[in-house]
């Protein structure tokens, strides 16, 4: 074994609940074909031979700790975290979110670079602090150009190189190699095959702000398919307010709530289009599954949603049903031709901008990386 092939990077992960599976997938392959072996360690959750296979990692722990064990100095991971990154040759560590953050910093002394998938986590003062004083030894990225700006304004000081972009990603085959037909999908969510569907994923919190995309389907229903649905895979606590704002607005026959459904990317075919109304996104991995699937785009202009959608979607302003219902008019009068060129467009979006081989470019030529790990 050559020199080179002995290196070792530490992915350092919170869990592997929702995307953050995937998050460790995409970080994983960045690796493949370098020479580094990954070894990709969960802070918290059971050990799981299936989750193990789908992190793309050479290494896989699990730490297994509660939400609870891991409140205040969290000196029990630390200690742990300290002997895993003196069992190997690690070059540098990949930690997700504050908390692994924190960790990996007390807990070992290689240098970290920090990925954050959330608007301010570092508005508080004491984690302004914290960074400050680790700043030498950690690096930032955020999982867009929103999410990296939100950290350079809370951390002004630090020079804006350490603070960097990568987005988030998909291996775009294997998305659409998963993703059922239009009419497979519709027989599994229980959709009509005759129905003209908009389509909505995520959960019922006020930061998906559904009740704009309620508002906007019911002012936009005069200008659609008269057999227009729209459809809403996802639970949360607004689920009864949803429903009933539904009826208030005599579109709950229109409405299907569906719940939480397994493997939800898989079914995006069902859907004539994909609308999001969040609340400042701070990227929205769903926008690229819609997008693998071909499905038209309508999302807030804001947040990391605009920079996925900007150019091959619509776009309406935060909280805007009026323009919202107008965007549903408009991809309602798309004709077949105009259907397949949008599917052209997000497909070659996806490759240039959002494949695991797009980023993987990207990242290696990132500063704090190219300090860190000269390749070969």
């Amino acid at each position: 074994m050559t020199r080179s092939a002995e290196r070792h990077v530490l992915q350092f992960c919170h869990g592997y609940d929702g995307p953050f599976l995937d998050c460790a997938r995409q970080y994983a392959s960045l690796f493949a074909g370098t020479g580094y072996r990954v070894t990709t360690v969960f802070l918290t959750g059971a050990a799981d031979s299936e989750v193990a296979a789908a992190c793309a990692s050479d290494e896989v722990l699990f730490m297994e700790y509660s939400s609870k064990a891991i409140r205040g100095l969290k000196l029990g991971a630390i200690g742990d975290l300290r002997k895993i990154a003196a069992s190997r040759n690690f070059s540098f560590c990949i930690a997700h979110r504050f908390k692994p953050i924190y960790i990996a910093l007390l807990g070992t002394s290689l240098p970290v670079i920090g990925v954050h998938h959330a608007f301010e986590d570092y508005k508080r003062g004491t984690r302004k602090l914290f960074a400050h004083i680790f700043r030498k030894r950690l690096s930032l990225l955020g999982v867009s150009d929103a999410v990296r700006d939100d950290m350079r304004r809370c951390l002004p000081k630090w020079p804006q190189e350490r603070i960097q972009t990568l987005y988030n990603r998909i291996d775009v085959s294997a998305l659409q190699f998963s993703q059922v037909s239009a009419r497979e999908a519709r027989e599994t969510l229980g959709l009509a095959a005759d129905a003209w569907i908009v389509g909505n994923v995520g959960r019922l919190h006020p930061d998906k702000d559904q009740a704009t995309l309620l508002h906007g389907f019911a002012a936009a229903l005069p200008g659609l398919p008269g057999n227009s649905q729209l459809v809403i895979l996802g639970k949360g606590r607004l689920e009864q307010d949803l429903k009933e704002l539904a009826r208030e607005l005599g579109i709950g026959d229109r409405v299907l709530f569906l719940g939480q459904v397994p493997d939800a990317r898989n079914y995006f075919r069902a859907f004539d289009v994909f609308a999001l109304s969040s609340d400042h996104e701070p990227f929205g991995m769903v926008l690229l599954e819609a997008m693998a699937a071909g499905v038209p785009l309508l999302a807030t202009a804001c947040g990391g949603a605009k920079e996925v959608v900007e150019g091959v979607g619509i776009l309406f302003p935060l909280g805007d049903a009026q323009h919202l219902a107008q965007g549903l008019q408009h991809l309602a009068g798309m004709d077949d031709q105009q259907r397949l060129q949008c599917a052209e467009m997000m497909l070659d979006r996806l490759r240039e901008r959002f494949s695991d081989r797009a980023v993987r470019d990207t990242f290696w030529h990132l500063p704090q990386v190219t300090d860190l790990a000269p390749r070969g």
